[in-house]
């Protein structure tokens, strides 16, 4: 491979410059594109992971070929050092947590499991989960029970979430199909209101919580969905097990028109919420729950301006938290004021009966 062609080479490094550019472009997309007004290009975001470990394997390539080219994609890296570790971080786990922590989980219930009823005897495996983690305060989305008390009533709920005196929920959905967003807290609840911005079936809600002696805003959020049908997943699965030139292209235009939709709304919603954390009273500002976007995001930058995110401070890995059809994404988010520290950042994945993992980390007051 050493003997290579002076005029291929030269091929294989315009197609290397041209990943480069575009490695660039997906990782500061964010910056440059208002999905508002580009909808369609706010979606190369989904796809750095990919241009990610395309411009891996050029690295790899020219260290083994002519390793001066290699200087393309370590260049590439170090101007994209910052997105990469938003994305996939690498930290050490804090055995010895300060004394003034608190346990914060963020999950989307997605219904408890069909509102699968919860006994002593045969217990709602995502109840099971949540008492089986203690948090000091569960932020839920699509919080959903039933009057039908052969399934989870909210009194089940509450009875089974007992250690958790102050509760607070509302319905998100203009429609009244019971989308709802919940919050159960061990600390007194002060005040609770939902955001209002563009949606018919998401929302977010913000709420005092006092934590401590100290007040603290906490935000709890699940952004417009990208109203994938199960035909539109299927759509994916079918490109991805037979991916026939013709079938790519139609599969990857339809679903990227889908996302593109989405898109543009989470856009006007990021930006409603990131007024609310500017407009906050309190200098302690905690953000979670259901994004439906990633770290390469518009929505993620707005919302996370100014904060810290937990996973990226504190996680490891790649932290998917949707895991259904062929969709694997970090979506779900803890985000944290910058006078707050976050400690072993995990998107669980032991529980699977919803279609996103939980997230839950551990928050103290910096010293």
């Amino acid at each position: 491979m050493k003997h290579l062609g002076k005029a291929l080479v030269y091929v294989i490094v315009a197609v290397n410059i041209f990943f480069a550019g575009l490695f660039l472009f997906s990782a500061y997309s964010p910056w440059i594109i208002n999905p508002s007004v580009h909808p369609v290009l706010s979606c190369v975001g989904l796809v750095f992971p990919i241009f990610l470990f395309i411009n891996l394997f050029f690295l790899f390539f020219w260290l083994f070929v002519r390793p001066r080219w290699a200087l393309i994609a370590v260049c590439s890296f170090i101007l994209c050092i910052g997105q990469i570790r938003t994305y996939m971080p690498i930290n050490f786990r804090t055995e010895k947590l300060p004394d003034n922590k608190i346990k914060l989980l963020s999950y989307n219930v997605m219904g408890f499991n069909m509102q699968k009823k919860h006994t002593a005897s045969d217990p709602n495996p995502i109840l099971k989960y949540i008492l089986k983690k203690k948090p000091d305060i569960i932020c839920m989305q699509e919080f959903q029970f039933t009057s039908d008390k052969k399934f989870l009533t909210e009194v089940d709920i509450n009875k089974a979430l007992s250690d958790y005196p102050y509760h607070t929920k509302c319905n998100v959905s203009e429609k009244g199909t019971g989308n709802w967003l919940a919050c159960y807290s061990k600390f007194p609840i002060i005040s609770s209101r939902i955001i209002h911005y563009k949606s018919t079936y998401n929302g977010s809600a913000i709420y005092e919580v006092e934590v401590h002696g100290e007040i603290i805003t906490l935000i709890n959020n699940h952004l417009e969905s990208n109203k994938l049908t199960k035909e539109d997943k299927d759509v994916y699965v079918n490109m991805i097990k037979d991916p026939e030139t013709q079938k790519v292209k139609n599969g990857v235009r339809y679903l990227t028109r889908k996302f593109a939709e989405a898109s543009a709304i989470r856009a006007l919603q990021a930006n409603t919420i990131a007024k609310e954390i500017a407009a906050s009273k309190h200098s302690s500002i905690i953000v979670c729950g259901d994004f439906n976007d990633t770290p390469i995001s518009y929505a993620h930058r707005v919302i996370a301006q100014g904060l810290h995110d937990a996973f990226t401070q504190s996680g490891s890995g790649l932290g998917i938290s949707y895991n259904q059809h062929g969709f694997y994404f970090r979506i779900d988010n803890i985000l944290i004021s910058k006078n707050l520290a976050a400690y072993n950042c995990t998107v669980d994945k032991s529980i699977k009966e919803s279609d996103h993992y939980p997230i839950w980390c551990y928050i103290a007051k910096q010293k």
